[in-house]
């Protein structure tokens, strides 16, 4: 699965919603929707599976510039337990 972009906009306000997995490679085409629009974005988190450690770098400079991270804890929460089951394949496979 790759990332889908949807943007929707109320005047001033813009809300950019990611849809699937989110890596490196998004992150240009994402600046540019950023880019193009209103003073007050919101980036929606709910949807997104999977991100890279160099998404959460742009995240948290998102975050640090004003954008609105919707949803951020849930996604936290959805690495987290893909974390707690790859070390979980990676105890099994030892012991096998």
């Amino acid at each position: 699965m790759t990332l889908r972009i949807e943007k929707y906009s109320d005047g001033p306000s813009t809300t950019i919603r990611l849809i699937g997995r989110m890596q490196r490679e998004h992150v240009e085409a994402l600046k540019a929707q950023m880019k193009d629009s209103g003073p007050r974005i919101a980036l929606d988190l709910n949807e997104v599976s999977l991100v890279d450690l160099d998404v959460v770098c742009f995240l948290a400079i998102c975050q640090r510039e004003g954008v609105e991270l919707l949803h951020l804890f849930a996604l936290y929460k959805r690495m987290d337990r893909q974390r707690a089951i790859r070390e979980a394949n990676k105890l099994r496979g030892e012991l096998i």
